[in-house]
């Protein structure tokens, strides 16, 4: 049997062989699927719309016929066949191509991040553009601990081009049960510095900065300006009404997080949309002294910041890839010993002293004043 009486042609055939010997490689996803990447040399024809072109573009040239994992076209190419038109498809698909490491379109990606990301870049939803999003993105992250480990290792992972780490804390031993940035052997040393060198260690690629600081109202618009959204993965109130001041005057998102003993809360606060709240809708004035004890004073099951941790990282690359539906107007509530979501409804507060009419900028003394309350 000759390589043309096989309806299937292997990726590296079709970019080696097929395609330099003159072979006409179509893309047959919907426009949808081929947003998020198609392989070099590839014209795309939704599959419902093959016959027309084929009607418009005589082709004396054997067909190669490419899909997402090679079901739809060998589907469609064994249909030609039977109509006596030349055709392949490409086995595995996209999903193959990418695999073998062959380029694609406006593929500006090297093979080490072709590998590194090789199963985020099979999602249409994702593909090469949304790589290069997250590639371009500055994430700042309030907090090296239990919050911020899990929310930094998996953006990191995920492939974020600069993660700007901010904590004034040094790594304890206490830590090591729910910090999972950390080790034992860095006791001692500043947070951001032992985060960064977990981060360096699981990707390379990525550019950590560091702010060995406590984030402020004095200093957190500087420390912030220039990203894209923060992560508060911060323990007290005082540090988490400068970052939702700094972002409402930065017009900058903010995901929020928060645990206590056995349970957890996370939303989204987005500045950008006109219907969102902001932290102050749900907090529009810290706890009086008792109500919210931090996890020094109540304790913490260790996992649990890593369930939140990662809620707060889906929603930053949700929020960066443009994809589903956030938490914005949304406080998403976990009870690990029940393990059960529930979820609340958080509207925007016309009256909130944050965001609403009558609102006004915290001063550093007005701060101090709410925060000692």
């Amino acid at each position: 049997m000759s390589q043309h009486d096989d309806p299937e042609i292997s990726a590296a055939a079709a970019a080696a062989a097929g395609v330099a010997a003159g072979a006409v490689l179509l893309d047959i996803r919907s426009a949808a699927e081929r947003a998020g990447g198609m392989a070099q040399g590839a014209q795309g024809v939704d599959i419902d719309a093959l016959d027309a072109w084929l009607a418009r573009t005589p082709c004396a040239q054997p067909l190669l016929l490419i899909c997402a994992v090679g079901q739809r076209s060998l589907r469609a190419a064994q249909a030609l066949r039977a109509r006596g038109i030349a055709a392949q498809s490409v086995r595995g698909g996209l999903q193959a191509w990418i695999a073998a490491g062959l380029p694609l379109a406006g593929d500006d990606l090297d093979a080490d991040a072709r590998e590194r990301y090789a199963r985020q870049l099979r999602l249409p939803e994702v593909g090469v553009r949304g790589q290069a999003r997250l590639a371009r993105a500055r994430v700042a992250v309030v907090g090296a601990g239990g919050l911020g480990s899990p929310a930094a290792l998996y953006l990191a992972a995920a492939g974020i081009g600069t993660l700007s780490l901010i904590d004034d804390d040094v790594v304890e031993r206490s830590n090591l049960q729910r910090q999972v940035l950390h080790s034992d052997a860095r006791v001692g040393t500043p947070k951001v510095a032992s985060a960064a060198a977990a981060l360096q260690a699981l990707n390379p690629r990525a550019c950590i900065e560091t702010h060995a600081v406590r984030l402020d109202r004095d200093n957190a618009e500087p420390l912030l300006v220039g990203h894209d959204l923060v992560i508060d993965g911060s323990d007290n109130f005082a540090t988490r009404y400068a970052v939702s001041a700094a972002s409402l005057r930065l017009g900058l998102p903010m995901i929020y997080g928060a645990v206590e003993r056995y349970s957890g809360q996370v939303s989204v606060f987005d500045p950008r949309r006109a219907d969102s709240p902001c932290y102050r809708c749900l907090f529009p004035y810290p706890p009086v002294a008792g109500e919210a004890p931090s996890c020094a004073e109540a304790g913490v099951l260790g996992v649990l910041p890593g369930v939140i941790g990662l809620l707060q990282a889906t929603e930053a690359l949700k929020l960066l890839l443009d994809l589903g539906a956030s938490l914005i107007g949304r406080l998403l509530l976990f009870d690990a010993l029940a393990m059960r979501f529930r979820e609340l409804a958080l509207p925007r507060d016309a009256h909130c002293p944050g965001c609403g009419a009558d609102a006004r900028p915290l001063d550093a003394q007005a701060l101090h004043d709410l925060c000692q309350g």
